[in-house]
């Protein structure tokens, strides 16, 4: 393994750990992937079915442009590899991150009939990017299609910018990033966004029903 392959491993791996700490792979679930290569295209992905808690070598497997394994072995990628393909096919991200939270589902089921979610005035919103007063950032839902394939597809549709995130319904979000670090920073921004929002709509509603 090369150098740069061992850097970025290492960098995804402390990522997991992280996130880890922060409980937001239940169940095994979740998928994480950094860019070593562009031409041709390889990055590191999570194996199927690993407890992510837990660091381990065979924690992630390199695989080629397609998401298939780029050297031998018998671990298998995530089933949600096409995601990450499609990041690194259309955008010159270097990190792609996907977790399943309680705030990021609760969220895409209250917003996903209007197929997109939008927050404003949040200080955290910066840590996007985006600096301008007042500013607002807006998130894409997408259905839960069973198919990887089609989810993939449809998914592409708002992979557009090198740095962005879409929900699916249900299911997580996809947060990318030009490196690992604004990868993660960006993810943290917007579970903050959706815990934020999420706490705000219980207590009005609380406060309405003691009022009643």
């Amino acid at each position: 393994m090369s150098i740069l392959a061992q850097q970025r491993l290492q960098e995804i791996a402390d990522v997991k750990e992280e996130l880890a700490q922060r409980d937001w792979f239940f169940g095994t679930s979740g998928n994480l992937s950094i860019k070593v290569s562009e031409e041709p295209t390889t990055f590191f992905v999570s194996a199927s079915g690993k407890d992510k808690r837990k660091r381990t070598s065979e924690d992630f497997l390199l695989v080629d442009s397609n998401g298939k394994a780029a050297e031998e072995t018998h671990l298998k990628p995530s089933a949600e590899t096409l995601l990450h393909v499609k990041v690194y096919s259309h955008t010159n991200a270097g990190c792609s991150l996907h977790v399943h939270t309680i705030d990021n589902n609760v969220i895409s089921e209250l917003y996903g009939d209007e197929g997109k979610v939008t927050f404003k005035g949040q200080e955290i919103i910066k840590a996007l990017g985006i600096w301008e007063e007042d500013a607002e950032v807006t998130v894409p839902i997408i259905p839960n299609y069973a198919d990887i394939p089609t989810l993939a597809e449809v998914f592409a549709e708002y992979v557009t910018a090198d740095q962005g995130a879409v929900l699916i319904r249900n299911h997580g979000i996809t947060v990318w990033g030009e490196n690992a670090f604004e990868a993660k920073k960006a993810l943290e921004a917007y579970e903050f966004l959706f815990s934020y929002h999420v706490k705000i709509l219980s207590l009005k509603k609380y406060n309405q029903s003691t009022l009643t």
